[in-house]
């Protein structure tokens, strides 16, 4: 890729994460992955590049605003946001190709399987007669359509929805024809009905081709009888601008916010490149679409998100194994029991979440905890996790939560989550200006005789126990009092945030944004420079979802130039320096994406051979490390330490599903220097079933 044409000495983060999604589109060609699971990467590639869409272009279309609105600003020092949007274009469209390529790929195999997906022109007799009734019974109630030829604009048009543009005529008076839209309803009828089909043979037709199949129905008063229809989705700016207007609630604030994020100028128009060509020049003038605008066509089918939950019509072997409970809990009945006498941690999705809800559940009816003190980011859609604190604050338990409203595109559901808690007694505490609290923390204080004890967690992911089935995280369950003593003082800040930063004050465990993480970073790749510097081993190993911190990757390549080794695990965005004659040492960076998501942050720093080992909910991006309140815990258990080192390790070593991350952005696989095919996913499982716990119960 060529990157001439921008001054920044860096690859541009959205250039850098379009790569990362190129490793999702991988994934959906790679036939050593199930077929399902490849149906399933296109549906997630689709599903980011839509958020993609509503955050990062419409950041930057924003900004190219800006910049023509003040042509004296001086640019020079960074790369203009117009370059980066005609770069993205590019890259889009290429991808498209290759999605489309794919797409068609699969389903040429979905054939094979005899699995096949019907448009309205190839039903047989009984299918047309199902679809007939199907229409009747199930979409007609919802089909409203739009006559749009003679408005001046067009009706506000959702984001994220699916819309069927027609073009009706009458054979015999090819001049008088009308435009009109539908929107298809996906959303509460679902977009996959499965046909009557053949013996050995699964037919499925897509919502859209139902209602194609009966246009003639819905427009039957206006005697047409040729209808030309192909669907098209827009995108939609997606942010959402949070000032600090005195005298306006927060929560209004959020409310407001969200109602104004549906009525976001267009960044994106996606359409079937058949459909009509007046039309599409007739939609793209009405949406106020310009040739600077994302105008991408495509083929016939969109908003591959749906195809995430592509009907269970394949039969295929079970890729993933079922989470297993952590061995710590299979031999006692209470969490708090196992935790209070020595640090356990989790690995999801390898181990059951379920410890998790359990330790909150115990607590709630646990006559001896006085008290819950929690965070929460994303939630699930039926939390068991808030339906345990809920219960907690009905037993009579004094329960905290900070609940971050501003979780992008959670808004609306973590509104809906602070009423049902606080109509239950539970204290929820929202908004610190310009700050987002992304730490995953929880402390649970007990009365034990005449002592106070406390204990709780700190994890790399969110309390959601339907993503712990998929994101590849770690959970440190712990009554460390040296830990929680200064996750506390997290607490006091969250709770009294007007104070500023007193509340929180030194730490000597805890690493926390905005505080004190970026500094004790560079100070720990610091020991590392100085350790080689000195001839002595130095190693440096930073698993993180995204590094595009400049301050931060500069001191890598300080750290590496001076000797120490240093290794980086980076699933989405890293932006490397560009090539240059000057740079004459390149990072070893690798990015796993395999049938789980890599989600935890993990940094190893060898420190003279006892290595400190960190655990965090930060990515090393500015948001994060400035404008966040994150948290990373160092492990204290040499036991658990060694652990954690160790999948680590496994992860280096994958030659099956890592890519090498460099300038050029090619994501070459990692080559294979041994015969067995090393996947690390599996490897880890394998890992803490044979290898690490069969010495568990020995060691207590």
């Amino acid at each position: 890729m060529n990157f001439n044409s921008m001054k920044n000495n860096y690859i541009p983060r959205d250039i850098s994460w379009l790569s990362f999604n190129a490793r999702v589109l991988q994934e959906a060609n790679d036939k050593s992955v199930a077929l399902k699971d490849r149906i399933r990467f296109l549906g997630i590639f689709s599903n980011n590049l839509d958020e993609f869409f509503r955050v990062r272009v419409a950041t930057l279309k924003r900004m190219v605003e800006i910049i023509e609105k003040k042509k004296s600003l001086n640019i020079d020092i960074i790369d203009s946001p117009q370059i980066i949007l005609d770069e993205i274009q590019k890259v889009v469209l290429k991808q498209q190709s290759e999605f489309n390529r794919i797409w068609n790929n699969i389903n040429r195999e979905l054939i094979k399987r005899k699995i096949l997906i019907i448009n309205d022109r190839k039903l047989n007799t009984e299918q047309k007669l199902f679809v007939r009734e199907y229409f009747d019974n199930v979409v007609r109630p919802y089909i409203i359509p739009l006559m749009i030829e003679n408005l001046p604009d067009l009706p506000y048009l959702r984001d994220k929805s699916l819309y069927l543009a027609i073009v009706m005529r009458n054979k015999l008076d090819a001049y008088h024809e009308k435009f009109s839209l539908i929107e298809i309803p996906s959303k509460s009828i679902g977009r996959f009905i499965i046909l009557p089909s053949s013996p050995g043979t699964k037919s499925i037709i897509l919502l859209e081709d139902i209602i194609k199949f009966n246009l003639p129905i819905i427009f039957s008063h206006f005697k047409f009888n040729k209808f030309d229809a192909h669907v098209f989705k827009i995108t939609k700016d997606a942010e959402i601008d949070i000032d600090q207007e005195v005298g306006i609630n927060f929560v209004e604030k959020i409310s407001k916010g969200i109602k104004n994020r549906r009525k976001g100028k267009p960044v994106r128009f996606v359409y079937d490149k058949d459909m009509n060509a007046e039309l599409l020049d007739f939609l793209i003038q009405k949406l106020h679409l310009t040739r600077k605008s994302s105008i991408i066509p495509g083929g016939h089918i969109h908003n591959f998100r749906h195809f995430m939950d592509f009907p269970d019509v394949l039969v295929e072997k079970q890729e993933r194994p079922k989470p297993f409970t952590h061995p710590a809990f299979k031999k006692f009945n209470q969490i708090s029991e196992i935790v209070l006498q020595k640090d356990v941690l989790l690995h999801f999705p390898y181990h059951s979440f379920d410890p998790v809800i359990d330790m909150l559940r115990e607590a709630a009816m646990d006559d001896d905890v006085i008290s819950i003190k929690i965070t929460a980011y994303r939630l699930a859609s039926n939390s068991k996790v808030i339906n345990a604190l809920i219960n907690a604050a009905r037993n009579g338990k004094k329960v905290t939560v900070f609940l971050e409203l501003k979780a992008r595109f959670d808004e609306e559901a973590n509104l809906e989550w602070k009423t049902a808690m606080e109509e239950e007694g539970v204290r929820v505490l929202v908004g610190i200006p310009n700050v987002k609290v992304h730490a995953k923390i929880c402390v649970i204080q007990k009365r034990i005789d005449a002592r106070l004890v406390q204990y709780g967690f700190i994890s790399t992911g969110n309390l959601n126990e339907k993503t712990a089935r998929i994101y590849a995280d770690h959970c440190l369950l712990t009554a460390s009092r040296p830990l929680l003593m200064e996750v506390n003082k997290v607490f006091t800040y969250l709770e009294s945030w007007q104070m500023g930063d007193k509340p929180i004050g030194k730490t000597k465990n805890l690493l926390i944004s905005p505080i004190n993480m970026r500094n004790t970073i560079i100070q720990l790749i610091n020991n590392e420079i100085k350790f080689a510097k000195l001839g002595k081993p130095a190693k440096i190993i930073v698993k993180l979802n995204s590094l595009s911190d400049h301050l931060l990757i500069d001191h890598l390549y300080k750290a590496l130039k001076a000797g120490v080794e240093v290794h980086l695990i980076i699933r989405g965005i890293l932006t490397l320096k560009k090539e240059s004659e000057k740079l004459n040492t390149k990072l070893n960076a690798i990015s796993i994406v395999d049938q789980y998501l890599e989600h935890a942050r993990v940094m190893v720093f060898h420190n003279k051979g006892n290595e400190k080992v960190y655990i965090s909910s930060a990515d090393w991006m500015v948001r994060n490390l400035d404008h966040r309140i994150e948290v990373a815990t160092p492990i204290l258990d040499t036991r658990l330490k060694k652990e954690l080192i160790d999948i680590i390790n496994i992860q280096l070593k994958d030659n099956n599903k890592a890519r090498i991350l460099d300038e050029h952005l090619n994501n070459n696989y990692v080559p294979s220097v041994r015969k067995k095919t090393y996947k690390s996913q599996v490897e880890t499982y394998h890992y803490l079933i044979e290898k690490n716990y069969k010495n568990w119960y020995s060691q207590q």
